[in-house]
């Protein structure tokens, strides 16, 4: 009789142990994080499956909650991710205080005067972007950054796409850059806005 012929009786507890260090040899493969996360997919999708029969409504409610959830997962999403931007020096566009364009070229206007040029900077590019929104060539989006309007605006106006980026540069570099503002750079931006003021979207044939 060989040693893999003798009968071990082993407590619960103990052959717990033993299958613990067992498994825990590094001759067995460990499970991936993906491999744990499609389990739990997996899993999810079976839940979801048993649900099916239980909840009123049957699977037509569940897709609306599913809907729903993956709604709220999205906006959760893009929220993180401005944040994210915001804090690594993507400066958000606009304040707490909503204004129309006129506004913000008068307060633009005003910290000019008294030589703030970083404020009035960041008061004429909002001056644009709103000027874009008010007529309807860009839709308005709260917490919108800089460069994502530059984005947007020169995608409908492609003319100015070169000049929107640059003067979103500029605006993050004086609103988190601490980059001061200069009377040439306000002049830029000034001279852009009232070239904006007479553009039109291109139109493309369909």
């Amino acid at each position: 009789m060989t040693g893999w012929d003798v009968p071990v009786d082993l407590g619960r507890e103990a052959a717990r142990e033993a299958a613990i260090r067992e498994l825990a040899d590094p001759a067995y493969p460990k499970e991936s994080w993906t491999d744990r996360l499609l389990g739990w997919f997996a899993e999810w999708i079976d839940n979801l499956l048993r649900a099916a029969g239980q909840v009123p409504g049957g699977w037509l409610a569940l897709v609306v909650l599913a809907l729903i959830v993956v709604g709220l997962a999205v906006l959760l999403l893009r929220t993180a991710t401005r944040a994210t931007r915001a804090a690594s020096g993507a400066a958000v566009l606009y304040d707490e205080r909503i204004r129309s364009a006129a506004e913000h070229r008068a307060a633009a206007d005003q910290h000019a005067q008294r030589q703030e040029w970083a404020a009035a900077v960041r008061e004429r590019l909002r001056a644009i972007a709103r000027d874009l929104e008010e007529r309807t060539i860009v839709a308005p989006q709260p917490g919108r950054t800089a460069d994502e309007f530059a984005a947007e605006a020169g995608a409908a106006l492609p003319e100015f796409r070169a000049d929107l980026a640059a003067a979103a540069r500029h605006f993050d570099d004086v609103t988190y850059g601490e980059a001061p503002g200069t009377p040439g750079g306000y002049a830029l931006l000034a001279a852009l806005d009232e070239r904006l003021r007479l553009a039109r979207p291109m139109l493309v044939a369909g």
